[in-house]
């Protein structure tokens, strides 16, 4: 169980799922969302066959207006991670993504446990 406003959350878990599949790969996608105790916070990960990400752009991905695609290409605001980062800073958590270019990524983050 975690304590937190349930619209943000939400919209986290929606531009974290919406990314997995816009920014997939040419194969079919396949997501794996998950959540695991971990001390006194859970741990969740969305996971994708997508794209992925080169590693030095790991905490690039998270700014605002931050796109590493063209902008024909796939076209976002830039503030979808932003946004991520934003609500999970706002629940006391952390955010990251673990990735390589062409072998999809994952997306972590941390959130207090409530009793």
């Amino acid at each position: 169980m975690v304590t937190g406003d349930a619209v943000q959350l939400t919209r986290l878990f929606q531009n974290l799922l919406v990314n997995s599949v816009k920014y997939r790969s040419k194969e079919a996608p396949h997501i794996h969302v998950a959540a695991k105790g971990a001390g006194g916070e859970w741990l969740f990960s969305v996971t994708d066959n997508g794209i992925g990400i080169e590693p030095q752009y790991a905490e690039k991905v998270f700014g605002i207006f931050k796109c590493l695609q063209p902008r024909d290409r796939n076209s976002g605001s830039g503030m979808g991670l932003a946004i991520c980062r934003k609500i999970v800073s706002r629940h006391d958590g952390r955010i990251w993504v673990e990735s390589e270019l062409g072998k999809g990524a994952t997306f972590c983050f941390t959130l207090p446990r409530s009793e």
